[in-house]
Order: C-alpha cells, then structure tokens, then sequence
C-alpha cells in the first residue's frame, strides 16, 4: 500500500485527547460526520479544518487519542479527508477505533515532519518518506489483520463483506 499526500500538524502535538479532536459539545449537537469533521482539531488549532485537503496526514506526537472511547474522534479526523493519523504512540483504544473506521494509524517518528512536508508512505517497506526534506523515517510493522480491514473499508464493511470476521 503506497501513500502520498501532506502533513497537517496541530500547534500542540502530545497527548492530544479525544475532546480535543473533537469537542465534547458537539458530540450529541452534530449527528451529520462531514459537518462534524469541520470541528476537527478546532480547539487546539482553529485553522486546523481549513488547511486540510483531501488526502493529507494529521501529524502528531505522543499519546494521541487519550481520553474517551467515544467513535465521533476517527470519525471526524476521516470525513474531515484525512487519509493517515500518524503518531509517536496512541491511545489503545483510539488506535483500535481508527483501523474499526477504515483510517490507517502509523506509529512512527514524527519529529522531523513539519505543516506542509510532502509525504510518500509504503506500508509495505515500513517506511515514509519526507520528501520535502529528504529524509526516510521507519515505521512500526503494521498487523496483517490491521491491513485487513483497512482495504475492506473498516470493521462493519469487513462484516458485510465476509459475513463475519474472516482474516486469511
């Protein structure tokens, strides 16, 4: 699986809870995924929704996704276009609900990407390539059951698909 597509980094980068993906207040408020999208990120960066182009990276540090198990987090960063949260390390169960909503999440080294860097990925290598600085960064294997679902479309497609959770 090869990627390619821009960074989107918040001004905070660690421990970037699900209330700050999305705001608590608008967890029963907005039903609608693509108007809830456009409240990704908005309390740590205001400007964060409208930089985002279909197909980018929400780049982050340690710990992403802490806080609640609640679905509407992945599922704004999804609708919102991006392709790929990558991360130092993520909450379980964040990481978890992410591949169950078809979004790649890559554990990687994010220091050195920054706003705008160009970003190839190959899954299949376990490496991302910056492009804008020339400089490859090496990414934890990704599960094959994780694969999986990610080219079924998540979970619930993984379902319909199979009739049940098969991985062979």
């Amino acid at each position: 699986m090869n990627l390619t597509g821009k960074a989107r980094v918040p001004k905070t980068r660690d421990d970037i809870n699900t209330d700050y993906i999305i705001s608590g207040r608008y967890k029963f408020k907005i039903q609608d995924p693509n108007e809830l999208a456009k409240h990704v990120m908005e309390d740590l960066d205001p400007q964060f929704y409208s930089r985002v182009q279909k197909g980018d990276f929400l780049v982050a540090g340690r710990n992403f996704g802490c806080g609640s198990s609640r679905e509407q987090a992945p599922q704004a960063i999804k609708y919102a276009g991006l392709q790929a949260v990558l991360a130092k390390s993520f909450a379980r169960i964040f990481y978890r609900n992410c591949f169950n909503l078809g979004i790649l999440a890559i554990e990687c080294d994010t220091d050195k990407i920054e706003e705008e860097d160009e970003l190839g990925i190959d899954i299949d290598q376990g490496i991302i390539k910056n492009k804008t600085k020339n400089v490859g960064i090496k990414i934890a294997p990704l599960p094959k059951t994780m694969q999986i679902l990610l080219s079924d479309g998540g979970l619930i497609e993984h379902f319909k698909k199979h009739g049940g959770f098969k991985i062979s």
